[in-house]
């Protein structure tokens, strides 16, 4: 028995280093197929032009609420919502009745004051009656006029016309409803869209960025040169019409740490409306910086990420500031340098510190836009 267990032992010893050589092998035989070729590319310098996105409000460049200027019961709605109206056109008629009963009456005694004026300047030039008498007559008729022009002022205003040039806009009342001054809600508004502003606001970063961008020694030249911004509309086609910054505010909202700024464009077509929404595309020139395209980046954690080449040809995960976004390129802030060596795409399947075996591509071959196939 001893004899027996003498000799299995080095027979044990040659099975465990074979099972030793076999686990080696297949570790190695994985560690090789792990290792993928995947495209890198050098990080390059280049000046770029960057479009930074802001959600907008329209505006027409005069919205007027039109309101009663005396209390009244409609009694004609002589336009409809989206009418375009004239100034000084008729909108609504008011119910006027008491008021031209009150105007006949104030106009009787007008009349009256005048009979009394006229039949009191002759007894005055006789010295029959003091002109203390007349004055006061003279008085009462100016009291009277006055009372009369305000009765007729009234019913002028039982007619409200249109304050502006433009496009009416929600009737909120109709006929048959009371209206007065004091009314919490105007009867419509009038918007003149011949021209309309797109109203947007952008953080402390961002404006200063613009304006250091921007030609001109002051604030006010940098407005005047700056570049005209485009407008996308709430489907998603850009307006044709390229729009001018003209006002930027001189504060930052405490609230929300940004600055407002409004925009100017045309609007002949009549495409855009009072309370239209959309995004403006304001450009910014980046020169001689760090760019990697859009899709060898990855997120994670709210964080965005490459991968760089380490020396041993593993993948290290990196990552990096965005200052901007460049059409299908990122403008980098920090984490890159140029030169690095960086995965151009394939992310998906890799992990920090997975071998690798890079493949060296032209960075524009990366950097070309991705094109659709189908619409």
């Amino acid at each position: 028995m001893k004899t027996l267990l003498k000799n299995s032992i080095p027979l044990i010893a040659l099975l465990v280093l074979v099972s030793c050589g076999n686990d080696k092998s297949a570790q190695q035989a994985g560690r090789g197929q792990q290792a993928q070729s995947v495209p890198v590319f050098k990080v390059p310098i280049k000046s770029v032009t960057a479009y930074i996105d802001f959600p907008a409000n329209i505006e027409g460049i005069i919205n007027s609420e039109v309101r009663a200027k005396i209390s009244g019961y409609i009694t004609d709605v002589l336009v409809d919502e989206g009418d375009k109206v004239y100034k000084g056109q008729p909108l609504f008629k008011l119910e006027t009745q008491t008021l031209s009963e009150d105007a006949a009456a104030a106009k009787a005694n007008v009349n009256a004051a005048q009979v009394e004026v006229d039949k009191l300047k002759p007894l005055v030039d006789k010295e029959i009656i003091s002109p203390v008498q007349l004055e006061t007559a003279k008085a009462k008729l100016q009291q009277a006029k006055s009372n009369y022009s305000s009765i007729t002022a009234n019913i002028g205003y039982g007619t409200i016309k249109s304050p502006v040039n433009g496009y009416v806009g929600q009737i909120r009342l109709r006929t048959g409803a009371l209206v007065s001054p004091s009314s919490q809600q105007p009867l419509t508004t009038v918007s003149d869209i011949s021209d309309v502003y797109a109203y947007f606001s952008i953080n402390e970063k961002e404006y200063l960025d613009f304006l250091q961008n921007t030609e001109g020694s002051s604030k006010e030249e940098k407005i005047k040169n700056s570049p005209p911004v485009t407008l996308i509309l709430a489907n998603g086609t850009e307006y044709p019409e390229k729009g001018k910054i003209e006002t930027i505010n001189s504060q930052v909202s405490r609230s929300t740490g940004t600055i407002s700024i409004r925009a100017r464009f045309e609007n002949k077509n009549g495409l855009l409306t009072n309370g239209n929404s959309g995004t403006i595309k304001i450009p910014i020139e980046y020169n001689d910086v760090v760019v990697v395209p859009q899709q060898s980046t990855f997120q994670q954690q709210e964080k965005t990420f490459v991968y760089t080449v380490a020396k041993d040809t593993t993948a290290a995960s990196q990552a990096i500031d965005i200052r901007a976004s460049a059409e299908n390129l990122y403008v980098i802030g920090s984490g890159l340098k140029e030169g690095a060596t960086v995965v151009g795409k394939g992310l998906g399947k890799l992990r920090s510190g997975m071998s690798i075996k890079p493949q060296e591509v032209p960075f524009d071959s990366l950097a070309k836009p991705i094109q659709q196939e189908f619409r």
